[in-house]
């Protein structure tokens, strides 16, 4: 993925995007030709899948999201389900954090045993795994027939909406999101909005990894901010306020003449929502790569 969009890996292993062969800047139907060095028609080539690694561990991790075990038919009926033992874990990282997260804590949410917890999830890293998960579920994801610059505005605002209820996922190593259902869901909308628009494949990831990496940055900053705004009992304007002998009494209008040339002029005015104000020049360039890729096909 450019960022964190997660990138299908061909079955062979190779990187399609970056044979001698191909080109970047190809637009995404292009045809691709065939070689010299082909299969021969009647020739069985080898299942590549079967050269996949299958660690146990991935196993388990990717069938807990992908093929969740049904509830028991039989015997005693479990206390819990899945789904209340993955609330609790979200209730828990909202309270305390990602890092403060551990199967105790969500134990003892639930009033169990750390141990019975162990027989619904196999460890702290699924349950995160089905966290991110869930918590992608919630999100509105554009139509499949919306406009590239409305179905990406969508995509973006619904990503950092979700960055702001929870704020703890950002703590987690974005470039390794989990290979689950809604987390795919949401990529591939994204990509949808982009791979008719004339753009070849890679700029299409890159693009979109682009956006990603944009919200992403803006959220990490807002949810520092509002910690910041809890912990000193003190809001932005407010701080800014406590430092303004700053501006009178050590700044040099010499030493930064291009800083004082652009304030005189108003260039720091914030706007009064700077997400949405930043998200539209980014997709103003976004809207000049796709008609340059389209006017030089």
């Amino acid at each position: 993925m450019a960022s964190n969009t997660v990138a299908p890996v061909p079955s062979d292993g190779v990187d399609s995007a970056r044979t001698p062969d191909s080109s970047a800047d190809a637009p995404l139907d292009a045809p691709l030709g065939g070689s010299e060095g082909d299969a021969a028609e009647g020739d069985t080539a080898p299942d590549p899948t079967d050269q996949v690694p299958r660690p146990a561990d991935v196993t388990r991790r990717l069938a807990l999201l992908w093929d969740p075990p049904a509830p028991p038919t039989r015997g005693r009926k479990a206390r819990l389900t899945l789904d209340e033992v993955v609330t609790a874990g979200i209730a828990v990282a909202q309270e305390v954090g990602l890092d403060a997260l551990s199967m105790r804590r969500v134990a003892a949410r639930l009033d169990m045993g750390a141990m019975s917890l162990y027989t619904y999830v196999p460890g702290r890293t699924e349950l995160v795994d089905l966290m991110i998960d869930r918590a992608f579920a919630e999100l509105e994801l554009p139509a499949a027939d919306a406009p590239w610059r409305d179905g990406l505005s969508r995509y973006a605002r619904e990503v950092w909406h979700l960055y702001q209820r929870h704020p703890w996922i950002l703590q987690t190593n974005m470039w390794r999101l989990p290979l689950a259902p809604h987390v795919l869901d949401a990529q591939e909308a994204g990509l949808r909005t982009l791979v008719d628009t004339g753009l070849s494949a890679e700029r299409v990831v890159e693009i979109l990894g682009l956006v990603d990496a944009f919200v992403r940055g803006l959220a990490r900053a807002a949810v520092a901010e509002s910690v910041e705004n809890d912990a000193s009992g003190m809001s932005s304007d407010e701080y800014w306020t406590s430092m303004s002998s700053f501006w009178a009494d050590w700044f040099d209008v010499e030493r930064y003449p291009v800083m004082t040339r652009i304030w005189e002029a108003g260039g720091f005015h914030a706007p009064s929502d700077p997400f949405d104000a930043s998200l539209d020049r980014l997709l103003d360039g976004v809207e000049m790569t796709i008609d340059r890729a389209n006017d030089h096909p």
